[in-house]
């Protein structure tokens, strides 16, 4: 492990001292900018399939959350929110990924910690989904509380938050349990519900998408009311590239501000009349924000216009399958998004 994690950093030296030395060379001041402008395609890494967040529809289409976040970046660099090629990852190769940059930057429920963020030469740009570790069960396990679990096993799949979250979760209460580690999304759900294990853990949200594609046998199923952790879910990009991390971060906060400001992808147009300072530069109608940026000044007008606002984003890939918005709710809402000033 030492010896693969001394690999890795001189590799990742290697390649932000090229990234450094492509982005002075260049008119945007990011390489990576420029290679999604050169290659006309944003390339996002996300997960294998977690429904609300990314998975394929009927037609092939990836749609949630996630996906609709890849899809923001690419219309306020592009122009065009369909410019995206959509790369699975997985618990254990997204950050290689990243890193190796077989992909631009990664959107795929991956949690924000110190530990992450200092050792892997990446960094987190946001917050898209506050989220927390929970346990599903069997209803007919009669299963109240997590507390209830002591000599369980729990299926969860290696190389995650989650992974260290029950262990410290089980810990700190003084109980006992046995991990069964898969790492392939679908067969640790198959293996929940075949009875190999007792409770099966992740990230709550992504507990509760399951849940609901099960149809009429969700009820077999209950999602236990205990949250063990916190799980700030975001998006990540190489460190040493800050231009680009500006785009990624404030194409979210400019979601963010749409909400909040009543603008969203039916009704932008009609406000191209405002006088209204903040939706103006919403709009690229004044202040070079774009510009700013290394990007066209339309960038938020065209994540807005053709994704749509937070709340837009997250109604259509979250609230249908039941998951109170909580504490993703706006700031003035009683929630924790908050996105700081365009201006």
């Amino acid at each position: 492990m030492k010896a693969f994690k001394a690999v890795g950093a001189i590799a990742l030296a290697a390649g932000l001292v090229a990234g450094a030395a492509g982005a002075q060379a260049q008119g945007t001041g990011s390489a990576t900018i420029d290679a999604i402008k050169a290659r006309g395609l944003l390339v996002c890494g996300v997960s294998t399939g977690v429904a609300g967040f990314s998975l394929a529809d009927s037609q092939g289409v990836i749609k949630g959350i996630d996906a609709d976040g890849c899809r923001t970046v690419a219309a306020a660099i592009l122009g065009d929110a369909t410019k995206v090629r959509f790369v699975p990852t997985t618990t254990i190769n997204r950050f290689t990924a990243l890193q190796s940059g077989e992909i631009d930057v990664l959107i795929r429920e991956t949690t924000w910690t110190l530990g992450r963020e200092a050792s892997l030469g990446l960094e987190f740009a946001g917050v898209n989904y506050y989220d927390g570790t929970g346990f599903l069960v069997k209803t007919a396990a009669n299963v109240k509380s997590a507390k209830d679990l002591d000599g369980a096993t729990v299926c969860v799949q290696p190389g995650t938050s989650t992974e260290l979250a029950i262990s410290d979760y089980f810990r700190n209460n003084k109980l006992k349990f046995t991990p069964v580690n898969i790492q392939d999304q679908n067969e640790i759900q198959g293996a929940f519900l075949s009875g190999r294990c007792d409770a099966y853990s992740t990230d709550s949200s992504a507990l509760a998408g399951f849940r609901f594609q099960q149809g009429a046998k969700a009820t077999d199923l209950v999602l236990l009311p205990e949250i063990i952790s916190k799980e700030p879910l975001g998006p990540m990009v190489r460190k040493g590239d800050d231009k680009f991390f500006d785009v990624v971060k404030w194409t979210q906060y400019a979601t963010l501000t749409a909400e909040e400001d009543g603008v969203t992808s039916k009704n932008i147009d009609t406000f191209a009349s405002t006088t209204n300072p903040e939706i103006r530069r919403l709009m690229g109608l004044e202040g070079d924000m774009g510009k700013a940026l290394g990007i066209d000044n339309k960038w938020a007008y065209n994540a807005i216009k053709q994704v749509g606002n937070f709340g837009e984003i997250w109604d259509r890939n979250i609230t249908v399958m039941g998951v109170p918005r909580g504490i993703n709710n706006l700031w003035n809402k009683g929630g924790l998004q908050y996105a700081p000033p365009i201006r």
